[in-house]
């Protein structure tokens, strides 16, 4: 995905570009922005664009972004779409720091010489020491996507997707060394939609987490922040581990709406997959195939067939998989290994007239 068709997707701000160069260093706050992917782009632009306003007191003095790595076809070396961006808005490239890891010491030094007032960081990927949190004398504040303290850690929103959460929101929270739990300045809830998937979601709470951030960046630079911020009470912290790709893998054992919530919560990576059987007629020969399920439905358990819980039909324009509980599962997208995403008509009509039937636990290992 070129980086013009990510801002169109994902920036909820416009404006002028603004970089460390156009900015007054002798007026301006120094501030260093922390983050790498898509959605990072997000909160950099409004950054950008406010300390572009007439009366703005910081400027973005330096980028630190993940290293460049290898992606797309031909596996080429290029820059982390934070990068990218920033590049592309004119910032300078000397001033876009790719350490491995956060600790290092020339980049510590390299830090210390911009000698910022603030750090900001969304979605940045790295872990911070205290060598790094003790230099910026306002502190570092984070953008992180959930109602602080629930679901610290790596995988905020794809985590609460997967529990059939029906609120989240994000948080705006001072940087210290346990993990996502450090004072929160300032939070907003959202809703969640029942078909949102994780990428549509993300990208929707790091845009109210940019307008959070610059409604809040006043306090912040003239320390009322630090004193207003709540402490994150503990004994309700629930965990958001990173996922393991080995998840992925749905078992129709499992009720419709959990096999539902897991689909749109690893929509986009890793996914979620099956396997099904392939039969013919007369159900002698079997083809095992690999599904990636990329849309779902839950729909009522009418269209099952109190008899048959093992083959999957064809019903309106959707595959029908029994499921736990006596529940169904409507599959509107799947994708082949090396293939497109295709409808599940088109699917269906690949199949020529050939049945599908669900397999036992013990094909997925």
């Amino acid at each position: 995905m070129n980086s013009s068709l990510i801002l169109r997707r994902y920036l909820c701000f416009s404006g002028g570009a603004t970089t460390a160069s156009s900015a007054s260093p002798s007026k301006k706050k120094p501030l260093v922005f922390l983050g790498s992917p898509q959605v990072s782009a997000t909160v950099l632009d409004a950054l950008f664009n406010e300390s572009a306003a007439p009366n703005s007191i910081f400027e973005v003095a330096a980028i630190v972004t993940q290293p460049p790595s290898r992606r797309e076809r031909g596996k080429k070396l290029m820059p982390s779409l934070v990068a990218q961006y920033a590049l592309e808005r004119g910032f300078p490239s000397d001033l876009i720091f790719t350490p491995q890891r956060a600790g290092e010491d020339t980049f510590i030094s390299s830090l210390k010489e911009l000698q910022p007032e603030l750090c900001v960081t969304a979605a940045y990927g790295n872990i911070l020491p205290s060598k790094f949190l003790n230099i910026p004398p306002l502190g570092t504040v984070n953008i992180h996507p959930s109602l602080l303290p629930l679901y610290r850690g790596a995988a905020p929103v794809q985590r609460a997707l997967q529990d059939g959460a029906k609120e989240t929101g994000v948080s705006l929270a001072f940087t210290v060394r346990p993990l996502d739990s450090g004072p929160v300045i300032a939070c907003e809830k959202l809703a969640i939609d029942d078909d949102i998937k994780a990428p549509d979601l993300l990208a929707l709470l790091f845009c109210e987490g940019s307008k959070l951030l610059i409604r809040e960046l006043p306090s912040i630079f003239d320390g009322s922040a630090k004193i207003k911020a709540q402490p994150q009470d503990d004994s309700k912290a629930t965990l958001a581990p990173k996922i393991n790709p080995e998840e992925a893998w749905l078992s129709f054992d499992e009720e419709a709406y959990v096999l539902h919530n897991k689909v749109r919560a690893f929509a986009g990576w890793p996914g979620t997959r099956a396997k099904v059987a392939v039969v013919d007629s007369n159900n002698v020969d079997q083809n095992v195939l690999e599904l990636k399920i990329i849309t779902t439905r839950v729909c009522c358990n009418s269209l099952l067939n109190e008899n048959d819980n093992e083959n999957i039909s064809f019903i309106k324009g959707a595959l029908v998989f029994p499921c736990g509980g006596w529940s169904a599962l409507e599959v509107l997208e799947v994708q082949l290994p090396g293939k497109k995403v295709v409808s599940a008509a088109a699917f269906w009509n690949g199949l020529r007239g050939k049945q599908l039937k669900k397999l036992t636990q013990e094909a997925f290992c």
